[in-house]
């Protein structure tokens, strides 16, 4: 099968691109791997997030701004089109804090990242008192708030249905099972599938996320990507408890509330313990001291794809032109901005947004 673009990868970040390439005209293939391939878009905390992120990269902030701006338009297309309802709401998240002190500190980090943005870093800091009217189940042991309004969170596996759905309407193969192991380039690229079947290409997109640490270096990519374990637990379904997510806590669309923010350098195991499970749990319950009443109905773990500095890497290989790489740890929020403009960049127009910071020249040795 002949393809403009063969895209590695059927999550989120691939799908995101191969719909943006599919809406401006171009012939796309994905390819998926099977049961077994490290899953982050079925992992993941459902954040469309921009509080906390480019802390020492303002170029990062500014990026993931842009696609929390284009997440409603992206989000209404999508619904408009496959009618699945991603549950997307944007209207400020939280980031809490059980201590004086470490309020102050990452509120100091937020003025100054707000000075370099020349003032385009909208928060709130929310003492107790205030806090508790915006959130009146929230715990004594809450020293204070970071209120942004330019968060908010959506139903991840809505979106990926509906991303799968929608590639499909518009004519784009999405062929699952097709583990690529080798890729070339003869001529156009080549790519072989661990099943022996074989697919050709004008240009080809590394989107596999953890996948590309080995598939990378074949088109001359450093591909320096590491996993990183999160767990998550879900609650039962309950009454209305919150009325904005964090980056800890947030009551997803059906009622059931979801818990997290582990970072665990475990390697490739994605498995749940009981130590980080009961760690996150214990925290929740300070935030929202009703979850400690709530039964847990499901615990996972999955693995976030990282970047030395946690940054994206979007690079072109130099050895084999049209060969790109893009990947990230946010893929959520980050779905408007590949889907609607990172298009630009791949194909060289004018409108491209400036990536150049994000690519892998910033991990070069001197």
């Amino acid at each position: 099968m002949q393809a403009e673009y063969a895209i590695i990868g059927g999550g989120v970040v691939g799908l995101s691109i191969a719909w943006g390439l599919l809406k401006k005209g171009r012939k796309i293939i994905v390819l998926d791997g099977g049961d077994t391939a490290f899953r982050a878009s079925r992992g993941n905390f459902g954040l469309v997030w921009v509080q906390g992120k480019g802390l020492t990269q303002p170029a990062y902030t500014r990026w993931t701004q842009h696609s929390a701006t284009a997440w409603p338009t992206f989000a209404a297309r999508i619904s408009e089109a496959t009618g699945h309802d991603l549950a997307l709401r944007q209207d400020g998240g939280f980031d809490y804090h059980l201590s004086e002190e470490e309020l102050e500190n990452k509120v100091k980090s937020y003025e100054k990242l707000r000075e370099e943005l020349n003032g385009n870093y909208p928060f709130e800091v929310l003492g107790p008192a205030d806090l508790k009217r915006e959130e009146p189940n929230i715990g004594p042991a809450v020293a204070g708030a970071i209120l942004h309004r330019q968060d908010g969170h959506v139903n991840p596996l809505r979106l990926l249905r509906a991303l799968s759905d929608d590639v499909r309407r518009m004519g784009g193969p999405v062929l699952t099972g097709k583990q690529v192991t080798d890729v070339d380039k003869p001529s156009g690229f080549r790519l072989t599938c661990a099943d022996g079947s074989v697919f050709e290409s004008e240009k080809v997109i590394f989107s596999a996320g953890l996948g590309g640490i080995e598939l990378g270096p074949k088109m001359g990519f450093r591909a320096p990507m590491r996993p990183q374990r999160g767990q998550v637990l879900i609650t039962e379904k309950l009454p209305k408890l919150m009325n904005r997510p964090s980056g800890i806590i947030r009551q997803v669309d059906e009622g059931g509330v979801q818990i997290g923010n582990s970072k665990e350098e475990v390697g490739y195991d994605d498995g749940v313990t009981t130590d980080t499970i009961t760690r996150i749990a214990a925290r929740a319950t300070q935030v929202f001291p009703d979850l400690a009443r709530a039964q847990v109905v499901r615990a996972w773990g999955a693995l976030r794809i990282m970047s030395p500095d946690g940054l994206p890497i979007y690079q072109e290989s130099h050895e084999f032109s049209g060969a790109y790489l893009v990947t990230c740890h946010s893929g959520i929020t980050l779905a408007a901005a590949h889907a609607m403009s990172l298009t630009d960049w791949l194909e060289g127009n004018d409108s491209a947004p400036d990536l150049e910071v994000f690519s892998e020249q910033r991990f070069a040795v001197s």
